[in-house]
Protein backbone atom coordinates (compact mmCIF):
# COMPACT_ATOMS: atom_id res chain seq x y z
CA UNK A 1 0.00 0.00 0.00
CA UNK A 2 1.27 3.45 -0.89
CA UNK A 3 1.66 5.44 2.32
CA UNK A 4 1.56 9.15 2.93
CA UNK A 5 5.33 9.02 3.47
CA UNK A 6 5.85 7.29 0.09
CA UNK A 7 3.84 10.01 -1.58
CA UNK A 8 5.83 12.77 0.08
CA UNK A 9 9.10 11.32 -1.18
CA UNK A 10 7.93 11.58 -4.79
CA UNK A 11 5.58 14.57 -4.75
CA UNK A 12 8.13 17.31 -5.35
CA UNK A 13 9.72 15.37 -8.22
CA UNK A 14 6.42 14.92 -10.02
CA UNK A 15 4.84 18.30 -9.52
CA UNK A 16 6.65 20.03 -12.37
CA UNK A 17 5.07 17.95 -15.12
CA UNK A 18 1.70 17.74 -13.39
CA UNK A 19 1.24 21.46 -12.93
CA UNK A 20 2.96 22.69 -16.06
CA UNK A 21 0.57 20.54 -18.05
CA UNK A 22 -2.34 22.67 -16.92
CA UNK A 23 -0.82 25.95 -18.04
CA UNK A 24 -2.07 25.60 -21.59
CA UNK A 25 -5.65 25.68 -20.32
CA UNK A 26 -5.28 29.19 -18.88
CA UNK A 27 -7.93 31.63 -19.99
CA UNK A 28 -6.80 33.59 -23.01
CA UNK A 29 -6.66 37.28 -22.27
CA UNK A 30 -5.23 40.14 -24.25
CA UNK A 31 -2.95 42.33 -22.14
CA UNK A 32 -4.09 45.86 -21.45
CA UNK A 33 -2.70 48.68 -23.55
CA UNK A 34 -0.90 50.14 -20.53
CA UNK A 35 1.51 48.51 -18.08
CA UNK A 36 0.49 45.26 -16.37
CA UNK A 37 -1.33 46.44 -13.26
CA UNK A 38 -2.51 44.33 -10.36
CA UNK A 39 -5.59 45.29 -8.32
CA UNK A 40 -4.88 47.34 -5.21
CA UNK A 41 -7.15 48.49 -2.40
CA UNK A 42 -9.95 46.21 -3.63
CA UNK A 43 -12.12 43.42 -2.28
CA UNK A 44 -13.67 41.47 -5.14
CA UNK A 45 -16.16 38.64 -5.49
CA UNK A 46 -17.99 36.68 -8.18
CA UNK A 47 -21.70 37.06 -8.92
CA UNK A 48 -23.64 34.22 -10.52
CA UNK A 49 -26.06 36.00 -12.84
CA UNK A 50 -29.56 34.83 -13.79
CA UNK A 51 -28.23 33.39 -17.07
CA UNK A 52 -25.62 31.32 -15.20
CA UNK A 53 -22.66 33.52 -16.12
CA UNK A 54 -20.17 34.34 -13.35
CA UNK A 55 -19.05 37.96 -13.37
CA UNK A 56 -17.01 40.26 -11.20
CA UNK A 57 -18.35 42.23 -8.27
CA UNK A 58 -16.60 44.89 -6.18
CA UNK A 59 -17.36 45.12 -2.47
CA UNK A 60 -17.93 48.80 -1.65
CA UNK A 61 -19.13 50.48 1.58
CA UNK A 62 -22.56 51.07 0.03
CA UNK A 63 -23.07 47.71 -1.69
CA UNK A 64 -21.70 45.35 -4.32
CA UNK A 65 -20.89 46.95 -7.66
CA UNK A 66 -22.03 44.73 -10.54
CA UNK A 67 -19.14 45.18 -12.98
CA UNK A 68 -20.92 43.60 -15.95
CA UNK A 69 -24.02 45.74 -15.59
CA UNK A 70 -22.14 48.97 -14.91
CA UNK A 71 -19.54 48.41 -17.62
CA UNK A 72 -22.20 47.80 -20.26
CA UNK A 73 -24.26 50.83 -19.27
CA UNK A 74 -21.29 53.19 -18.97
CA UNK A 75 -19.43 51.75 -21.97
CA UNK A 76 -16.28 51.03 -19.96
CA UNK A 77 -14.52 47.83 -20.99
CA UNK A 78 -13.49 46.54 -17.55
CA UNK A 79 -12.58 42.86 -17.04
CA UNK A 80 -15.69 40.81 -16.28
CA UNK A 81 -13.99 38.05 -14.27
CA UNK A 82 -11.12 37.81 -11.81
CA UNK A 83 -9.21 35.40 -14.05
CA UNK A 84 -9.41 37.96 -16.86
CA UNK A 85 -8.44 40.86 -14.59
CA UNK A 86 -5.30 39.07 -13.44
CA UNK A 87 -4.14 37.73 -16.79
CA UNK A 88 -4.78 40.98 -18.67
CA UNK A 89 -3.26 43.21 -15.99
CA UNK A 90 -6.02 45.70 -16.73
CA UNK A 91 -6.78 46.91 -13.21
CA UNK A 92 -6.80 50.51 -14.49
CA UNK A 93 -10.08 50.04 -16.40
CA UNK A 94 -11.70 48.46 -13.34
CA UNK A 95 -10.62 51.43 -11.23
CA UNK A 96 -12.08 53.75 -13.87
CA UNK A 97 -15.39 51.91 -13.72
CA UNK A 98 -15.49 51.98 -9.92
CA UNK A 99 -14.88 55.72 -9.93
CA UNK A 100 -17.70 56.28 -12.44
CA UNK A 101 -20.25 53.91 -10.90
CA UNK A 102 -19.64 53.78 -7.16
CA UNK A 103 -22.40 56.25 -6.28
CA UNK A 104 -24.97 55.06 -8.83
CA UNK A 105 -27.50 52.97 -6.95
CA UNK A 106 -28.74 51.21 -10.08
CA UNK A 107 -25.39 49.36 -10.32
CA UNK A 108 -25.18 48.42 -6.63
CA UNK A 109 -26.62 45.24 -5.14
CA UNK A 110 -27.27 44.00 -1.63
CA UNK A 111 -24.71 41.28 -0.91
CA UNK A 112 -27.29 39.22 0.99
CA UNK A 113 -29.38 38.94 -2.18
CA UNK A 114 -26.53 37.66 -4.37
CA UNK A 115 -25.75 34.14 -5.45
CA UNK A 116 -21.98 33.82 -5.36
CA UNK A 117 -20.16 32.51 -8.42
CA UNK A 118 -16.77 30.85 -8.52
CA UNK A 119 -13.93 33.30 -7.87
CA UNK A 120 -11.76 31.29 -10.26
CA UNK A 121 -12.96 29.23 -13.20
CA UNK A 122 -9.82 28.55 -15.24
CA UNK A 123 -6.52 29.22 -13.48
CA UNK A 124 -3.44 28.00 -15.31
CA UNK A 125 -2.17 26.15 -12.23
CA UNK A 126 -3.59 25.08 -8.90
CA UNK A 127 -0.54 24.36 -6.74
CA UNK A 128 -0.98 22.88 -3.25
CA UNK A 129 1.43 22.62 -0.33
CA UNK A 130 1.31 19.60 2.00
CA UNK A 131 2.28 19.40 5.68
CA UNK A 132 3.02 23.11 6.07
CA UNK A 133 2.22 23.45 9.79
CA UNK A 134 4.40 21.70 12.38
CA UNK A 135 1.46 20.52 14.49
CA UNK A 136 -0.29 19.11 11.40
CA UNK A 137 2.81 17.17 10.34
CA UNK A 138 3.05 15.78 13.86
CA UNK A 139 -0.61 14.72 14.01
CA UNK A 140 -0.11 12.95 10.66
CA UNK A 141 2.89 11.09 12.07
CA UNK A 142 5.26 12.60 9.52
CA UNK A 143 8.72 14.13 9.76
CA UNK A 144 8.90 17.88 9.21
CA UNK A 145 9.60 18.50 5.51
CA UNK A 146 12.88 20.15 4.57
CA UNK A 147 11.40 21.70 1.43
CA UNK A 148 7.78 22.55 0.49
CA UNK A 149 5.83 19.45 -0.54
CA UNK A 150 3.90 20.27 -3.71
CA UNK A 151 0.94 18.57 -5.38
CA UNK A 152 -1.96 19.88 -7.46
CA UNK A 153 -5.68 20.02 -7.97
CA UNK A 154 -7.58 20.51 -11.23
CA UNK A 155 -10.13 23.05 -12.40
CA UNK A 156 -13.04 20.62 -11.92
CA UNK A 157 -12.60 21.07 -8.17
CA UNK A 158 -13.29 24.83 -8.21
CA UNK A 159 -16.46 25.80 -6.34
CA UNK A 160 -18.12 28.91 -4.92
CA UNK A 161 -18.96 30.29 -1.51
CA UNK A 162 -22.25 28.73 -0.32
CA UNK A 163 -21.80 25.81 -2.72
CA UNK A 164 -22.97 22.27 -2.07
CA UNK A 165 -20.41 19.54 -2.60
CA UNK A 166 -22.12 16.42 -3.94
CA UNK A 167 -20.40 13.46 -2.32
CA UNK A 168 -19.80 10.26 -4.31
CA UNK A 169 -21.48 6.96 -3.39
CA UNK A 170 -20.11 5.27 -0.28
CA UNK A 171 -18.54 2.47 -2.34
CA UNK A 172 -16.37 5.11 -4.03
CA UNK A 173 -15.41 7.05 -0.90
CA UNK A 174 -16.73 7.94 2.56
CA UNK A 175 -13.83 9.31 4.65
CA UNK A 176 -14.30 13.02 3.96
CA UNK A 177 -12.21 15.62 5.76
CA UNK A 178 -11.89 19.42 5.99
CA UNK A 179 -8.76 21.51 5.32
CA UNK A 180 -9.06 25.31 5.56
CA UNK A 181 -6.13 27.07 3.86
CA UNK A 182 -4.81 30.50 2.93
CA UNK A 183 -4.91 30.88 -0.86
CA UNK A 184 -2.21 32.92 -2.61
CA UNK A 185 -3.20 34.50 -5.93
CA UNK A 186 -0.33 35.31 -8.32
CA UNK A 187 -0.52 38.65 -10.13
CA UNK A 188 2.54 38.72 -12.39
CA UNK A 189 4.95 36.15 -13.81
CA UNK A 190 7.40 34.88 -11.18
CA UNK A 191 10.43 32.85 -12.24
CA UNK A 192 13.46 32.34 -10.01
CA UNK A 193 12.38 35.06 -7.60
CA UNK A 194 14.01 35.58 -4.21
CA UNK A 195 12.15 35.28 -0.93
CA UNK A 196 12.75 38.99 -0.35
CA UNK A 197 10.86 39.95 -3.51
CA UNK A 198 8.33 37.08 -3.63
CA UNK A 199 5.34 38.97 -2.21
CA UNK A 200 5.73 41.61 -4.93
CA UNK A 201 4.29 39.00 -7.31
CA UNK A 202 1.12 38.40 -5.29
CA UNK A 203 -2.12 40.02 -6.45
CA UNK A 204 -4.11 39.01 -3.40
CA UNK A 205 -5.39 36.35 -1.07
CA UNK A 206 -8.55 34.34 -0.42
CA UNK A 207 -9.83 31.48 1.67
CA UNK A 208 -9.41 28.11 -0.01
CA UNK A 209 -10.69 24.75 1.20
CA UNK A 210 -8.73 21.64 0.22
CA UNK A 211 -11.59 19.20 0.77
CA UNK A 212 -10.24 15.65 0.88
CA UNK A 213 -11.33 12.01 0.56
CA UNK A 214 -8.88 10.34 2.92
CA UNK A 215 -9.68 6.75 1.95
CA UNK A 216 -8.87 7.48 -1.69
CA UNK A 217 -5.87 9.60 -0.74
CA UNK A 218 -4.21 7.27 1.77
CA UNK A 219 -5.72 3.80 1.64
CA UNK A 220 -7.03 2.36 -1.65
CA UNK A 221 -3.80 2.48 -3.58
CA UNK A 222 -2.72 5.81 -2.10
CA UNK A 223 -4.49 7.87 -4.78
CA UNK A 224 -3.47 11.34 -3.62
CA UNK A 225 -4.54 13.00 -6.85
CA UNK A 226 -7.95 11.30 -6.78
CA UNK A 227 -8.43 11.99 -3.09
CA UNK A 228 -7.97 15.72 -3.69
CA UNK A 229 -9.63 16.29 -7.06
CA UNK A 230 -13.20 15.02 -7.04
CA UNK A 231 -15.72 17.50 -8.45
CA UNK A 232 -16.18 20.57 -6.28
CA UNK A 233 -13.40 19.69 -3.83
CA UNK A 234 -11.95 23.24 -3.79
CA UNK A 235 -14.44 25.85 -2.59
CA UNK A 236 -12.86 29.32 -2.66
CA UNK A 237 -14.21 32.63 -1.39
CA UNK A 238 -16.17 34.58 -0.54
CA UNK A 239 -13.69 37.32 -1.45
CA UNK A 240 -10.44 38.05 -3.20
CA UNK A 241 -8.66 40.69 -1.09
CA UNK A 242 -5.83 42.59 -2.76
CA UNK A 243 -2.37 41.98 -1.35
CA UNK A 244 -1.80 45.53 -0.10
CA UNK A 245 -4.50 44.97 2.53
CA UNK A 246 -3.19 41.71 4.01
CA UNK A 247 -0.14 40.46 5.93
CA UNK A 248 -0.19 36.77 4.97
CA UNK A 249 2.23 35.88 7.77
CA UNK A 250 -0.09 36.79 10.64
CA UNK A 251 -3.68 35.66 10.08
CA UNK A 252 -5.89 33.59 12.35
CA UNK A 253 -7.36 30.55 10.58
CA UNK A 254 -10.29 28.44 11.79
CA UNK A 255 -12.65 25.65 10.72
CA UNK A 256 -16.09 24.95 12.18
CA UNK A 257 -18.45 22.02 11.54
CA UNK A 258 -22.22 22.40 11.80
CA UNK A 259 -23.28 24.36 14.89
CA UNK A 260 -20.22 23.58 16.99
CA UNK A 261 -19.01 26.67 18.84
CA UNK A 262 -15.47 25.40 19.26
CA UNK A 263 -13.40 25.40 16.05
CA UNK A 264 -12.05 22.08 14.80
CA UNK A 265 -9.00 23.91 13.46
CA UNK A 266 -7.59 27.03 15.13
CA UNK A 267 -4.17 28.39 14.28
CA UNK A 268 -2.29 31.31 12.75
CA UNK A 269 -0.33 31.59 9.52
CA UNK A 270 2.63 32.70 11.64
CA UNK A 271 3.01 28.96 12.31
CA UNK A 272 3.73 28.04 8.68
CA UNK A 273 6.80 25.85 8.23
CA UNK A 274 7.27 27.52 4.85
CA UNK A 275 5.76 31.00 4.69
CA UNK A 276 4.30 32.42 1.46
CA UNK A 277 7.63 34.03 0.52
CA UNK A 278 9.42 30.68 0.78
CA UNK A 279 6.67 28.82 -1.10
CA UNK A 280 6.62 31.30 -3.98
CA UNK A 281 10.41 31.49 -4.24
CA UNK A 282 10.84 27.71 -4.10
CA UNK A 283 8.08 27.00 -6.62
CA UNK A 284 9.32 29.68 -9.02
CA UNK A 285 12.64 27.86 -9.25
CA UNK A 286 10.82 24.79 -10.56
CA UNK A 287 8.48 26.51 -13.04
CA UNK A 288 7.07 29.93 -13.76
CA UNK A 289 4.12 31.09 -11.71
CA UNK A 290 1.86 33.17 -13.92
CA UNK A 291 -0.93 35.72 -13.37
CA UNK A 292 -4.05 33.95 -12.16
CA UNK A 293 -2.23 30.90 -10.79
CA UNK A 294 -3.35 30.00 -7.27
CA UNK A 295 -1.52 28.32 -4.39
CA UNK A 296 -3.14 26.46 -1.49
CA UNK A 297 -0.63 26.95 1.32
CA UNK A 298 -1.47 23.98 3.56
CA UNK A 299 -3.80 23.35 6.48
CA UNK A 300 -3.19 23.55 10.24
CA UNK A 301 -3.72 20.75 12.74
CA UNK A 302 -7.14 19.52 13.84
CA UNK A 303 -8.14 17.52 10.76
CA UNK A 304 -10.11 14.30 11.21
CA UNK A 305 -7.37 12.07 9.80
CA UNK A 306 -5.05 13.29 12.55
CA UNK A 307 -7.37 12.13 15.33
CA UNK A 308 -7.10 8.74 17.08
CA UNK A 309 -8.90 6.07 15.07
CA UNK A 310 -11.69 5.74 17.65
CA UNK A 311 -12.35 9.49 17.48
CA UNK A 312 -12.56 9.78 13.70
CA UNK A 313 -16.10 10.75 12.66
CA UNK A 314 -15.93 11.51 8.95
CA UNK A 315 -17.94 14.29 7.32
CA UNK A 316 -21.21 13.22 5.70
CA UNK A 317 -24.13 14.51 3.66
CA UNK A 318 -25.96 17.23 5.57
CA UNK A 319 -22.85 18.59 7.29
CA UNK A 320 -22.05 22.30 7.02
CA UNK A 321 -18.47 23.54 6.92
CA UNK A 322 -17.29 27.05 7.79
CA UNK A 323 -13.77 28.26 7.01
CA UNK A 324 -12.66 31.56 8.47
CA UNK A 325 -9.44 33.52 7.94
CA UNK A 326 -8.81 36.92 9.45
CA UNK A 327 -9.33 39.83 6.98
CA UNK A 328 -10.54 37.45 4.26
CA UNK A 329 -14.08 36.73 5.40
CA UNK A 330 -15.95 33.49 6.02
CA UNK A 331 -16.32 30.70 3.45
CA UNK A 332 -19.32 28.40 3.89
CA UNK A 333 -20.43 25.27 2.08
CA UNK A 334 -22.41 22.13 2.76
CA UNK A 335 -22.42 18.49 1.75
CA UNK A 336 -25.08 16.45 -0.04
Amino acid sequence: MTTRRDFIKTAAAGVGAATLGTASTAQAASPSAGPHQMPRGLTLLSIEQADGSETLGVKLPNGILDVAQAGKALKIDAPLALDRLLTSGNAASLEQLISAAKDKQEFLKDEASLKFGRLFTNPGKIVCVGLNYKAHAEEAGEKLPKEPILFNKYNNTLAAHHCTIKLPPREVSYKFDYETELLIVIGKTARNVSEAEALDYVAGYAIGHDFSARDLQLETGGQWMVGKTLDGFAPIGPYFVSADQVDPNNLTIETFVNDEEKPRQSSNTAKFIFNPQKVISYTSRLFALQPGDIIFTGTPSGVIVGMPKDKQVWLKAGDRITSRIEKLGTLKFDLA
